[in-house]
């Protein structure tokens, strides 16, 4: 019971974090956006700041799958 509720916390947790960093994600894609549609090369800075938003989301979710699988794990 104790660890049900340990991994729906963290899953929620892990949520949270997520939709945080698709926010600060969010802000370099737009200039990354604006680029391509004007044509110009986007800054090293907000391509480094895209990939590496992108890569802790990528991690993030991989561990939030992992602690699904062990809660539906717990539920059967």
């Amino acid at each position: 019971m104790f660890e049900k509720i340990k991994y729906k916390n963290g899953i929620k947790k892990m949520q949270q974090q997520i939709v945080n960093i698709e926010n600060k994600r969010s802000r370099s894609q737009a200039a990354l956006v604006t680029a391509i549609l004007t044509s110009t090369t986007p800054s090293d800075e907000d391509v480094d700041f895209f990939n590496r938003y992108t890569t802790q989301i990528e991690e993030i979710r991989t561990e939030m799958h992992e602690l699904q699988k062990k809660l539906d794990e717990l539920t059967k």
